[in-house]
């Protein structure tokens, strides 16, 4: 089944954005063939698409990973 998801965080300047992106950037290049991950920022946001063709159970463990990644740096910052 194919699955397809945006997640879209707000921060409080362009730093702060171009930051998080950048921390959760590389865990995007080990995604498995069968998913596209992409990260860019426009401004003050953060916005991250996953695109996947496999078992939900292991997309939502992708959604929860990129959340919990997106908060390790939120707390970094």
């Amino acid at each position: 089944m194919k699955f397809r998801a945006g997640i879209v965080c707000v921060y409080r300047s362009e730093r702060a954005s171009r930051s998080v992106a950048k921390a959760i950037g590389p865990d995007n290049m080990q995604a498995p063939k069968s998913m596209k991950i992409s990260t860019r920022t426009v401004g003050r946001r953060v916005e991250t698409t996953i695109e996947f063709d496999g078992r939900i159970e292991t997309f939502l463990s992708t959604l929860d990973d990129l959340l919990a990644c997106t908060q390790a740096a939120e707390s970094m910052i």
